[in-house]
């Protein structure tokens, strides 16, 4: 997290539960005995969890982050909807620079539950996201719109170097977003080189190895059609120093090839051994 923004105090929501300002950005900070957590009003974008039993932080967040209010925020778990990708502006859908709203929580001793949902302008729920944080971290998507709509749960992890860490659970073919064609790749899969993937892989189980921090990163997938696999390597990004790149994977759960129907719901669940 970019060091020179710290974050302001608003208000206490619950004993476990504040309401901070982070520059121009609402986000709600939880500190639990299961673990801590940071949650951006703006797109309902977790942007860290630490379970009680990690060391580290199981996401990577942008040391150079300004926190505008309408600028996406590079880190955490951007939700990507109703649209993937550059077909229509802004990049990537509305969601992640929208506003949404805390609509229930529930704080329990061994788990807390957190709820957001993203309203119309004539206030109908266009989605919802739950987020379960206890010894992990799941988070559930539901799309309410009446238009079938893409999603991808665009997870940056924090790992200790990218020339070092394997992918498991992907298969040997996937769609190239940088040449758009069917490559056929390595499984496991190994990063020395700006990636940017998408595997057709139904209810993927997925892990990251990192013999760097020493821990695997599990990443538990259902109802999902893709897995978006990024990483810039040393093309510049926005929002992004130019080492940022070292320390962070994209492994993404993704309806992109099957888009959402009105109801359905996209779940990940993170485990850290």
């Amino acid at each position: 997290m970019n060091s020179s923004i710290q974050a302001k105090f608003i208000k206490k929501i619950a004993p476990s539960l504040s309401l901070v300002e982070y520059n121009q950005i609402p986000a709600l900070s939880l500190q639990h005995p299961v673990g801590s957590a940071l949650i951006a009003l703006q797109g309902a974008q977790l942007l860290q969890w630490q379970p009680a039993a990690a060391e580290q932080g199981v996401l990577w967040l942008s040391d150079v982050e300004p926190f505008q209010l309408g600028n996406a925020i590079r880190g955490g778990v951007p939700i990507c909807y109703p649209w993937f990708g550059t077909i229509k502006n802004p990049s990537h859908g509305t969601a992640r620079i929208r506003l949404w709203q805390l609509i229930d929580y529930q704080i329990a001793d061994e788990k807390v539950r957190l709820e957001f949902g993203l309203f119309s302008e004539d206030l109908l729920i266009e989605a919802k996201i739950t987020m379960i944080f206890s010894e992990t971290c799941e988070l559930i998507f539901t799309h309410y719109g009446e238009k079938e709509a893409q999603l991808a749960l665009h997870s940056y992890f924090n790992v200790g170097n990218i020339e070092q860490i394997e992918v498991h659970g992907l298969t040997t073919n996937c769609l190239s977003n940088l040449t758009k064609q069917q490559e056929t790749v390595p499984s496991p899969r190994k990063i020395a080189e700006n990636v940017d993937c998408i595997y057709q892989i139904n209810n993927a189980q997925n892990t990251i190895i990192d013999p760097v921090l020493q821990r695997h990163i599990k990443i538990e997938q259902q109802n999902s059609s893709d897995v978006v696999l990024w990483n810039p390597w040393h093309k510049t990004t926005s929002g992004m120093s130019e080492t940022g790149y070292q320390t962070m994977v994209c492994v993404e759960t993704a309806r992109i090839s099957k888009p959402l129907q009105q109801s359905e719901q996209v779940s990940v669940l993170f485990k850290v051994k």
